[in-house]
């Protein structure tokens, strides 16, 4: 088969198509036939080095987080899918691999697709979804009727956080370009701030929670915002000591995260503020009750551009710049 692959760590988007063996399944893996794959910036990440502490992983990678295709095999112990079935997933951390033919995955990290959405719109869900709710549910434990800011929410996060903020009952704010605006204000958003004309930190106050999405130099104003007792958890300005306990990595590691989140913990602790970092895992138990609400609630993934597995690298470099309005996807 076909795997797009880096055989070494670099800031310069170029990676090869190779051909490699059809991964072997466990007792509890299926193989995943490849319809599609998502392409985001944790796939710039992983190919430079960035997340290396926190996921390491042996050279040459098959790069590539989430996917949706049909199962062609299944382990002996796989009681809850079948071949045939359609199926998306994030990855599970350890093992990812996406930008291939075929992929190998543990049952435990895989739901069935929703209903309504093609092989392209799912997947364009597990990442984003996945990471809306683990912010929302396991790291904020947000409540309802409490105000959520989104800043930068018209990409393809904010297409899938700000539905599940909605189903969560909290009321949502968030900003972007105004072309922006009536995608968001349609999947839910109760109040849209235009960044070109509108600073978020001179007409917000009193917020509950921040879902940071632009990294370190907005989080003493994304701070700012928020009341006394207010939580933030950053997707991008980095980890922190507390990151470390959650994930239960070694001494040497939360002294090093300590050191590295020491000013964003300081800075939270001044505005009387909780400070998180979430870097999202896999999980098929969640990503089943994303798949109902999807469904439920009609939900359709932001698509900015969708290429062919052949054309990975222009997919890669269209993320890197961070200018696209919504998933870009490959197809296999």
């Amino acid at each position: 088969m076909r795997a797009a692959q880096i055989r070494k760590y670099s800031k310069k988007i170029q990676v090869e198509l190779n051909d490699v063996s059809i991964p072997q399944i466990n007792s509890r893996e299926v193989l995943v036939k490849v319809k599609a794959a998502g392409v985001n910036p944790l796939d710039i990440l992983n190919m430079n080095g960035s997340v290396r502490l926190i996921a390491d992983y042996a050279l040459p990678l098959t790069l590539g987080n989430e996917l949706s295709g049909t199962i062609e095999a299944i382990g002996d112990d796989v009681l809850n899918f079948k071949v045939g079935d359609p199926v998306y997933t994030r990855l599970p951390l350890a093992k990812i691999g996406a930008f291939a033919e075929y992929a190998a995955v543990n049952e435990d990290a895989l739901s069935i697709m929703p209903e309504h959405l093609s092989f392209i719109e799912a997947a364009a869900v597990p990442l984003t979804a996945l990471t809306a709710y683990q912010a929302l549910h396991d790291v904020l434990a947000a409540q309802p009727n409490k105000k959520l800011f989104i800043p930068g929410g018209t990409g393809g996060f904010g297409a899938m956080a700000i539905p599940i903020a909605k189903s969560m009952g909290l009321h949502v704010i968030t900003s972007g370009s105004e072309r922006g605006r009536s995608r968001a204000m349609s999947i839910g958003a109760d109040q849209f701030i235009n960044y070109k004309t509108e600073n978020y930190a001179d007409v917000l106050s009193n917020i509950d929670y921040v879902i940071d999405t632009l990294g370190a130099n907005e989080i003493k104003a994304e701070l700012g915002i928020l009341k006394p007792q207010g939580k933030l958890v950053s997707l991008k300005a980095g980890p922190n000591y507390r990151f470390a306990v959650d994930y239960d990595f070694p001494m040497w590691k939360k002294a090093l995260f300590g050191l590295v989140g020491a000013r964003l913990d300081s800075l939270a602790r001044k505005y009387q503020n909780e400070y998180r970092f979430l870097f999202v895992q896999e999980s098929g138990s969640q990503l089943q009750k994303i798949t109902t609400l999807v469904e439920n609630e009609n939900i359709k993934p932001s698509i900015d551009t969708t290429y062919s597995f052949e054309d990975i690298n222009k997919a890669l470099i269209k993320v890197s710049t961070g200018h696209s309005q919504g998933k870009v996807i490959v197809t296999f």
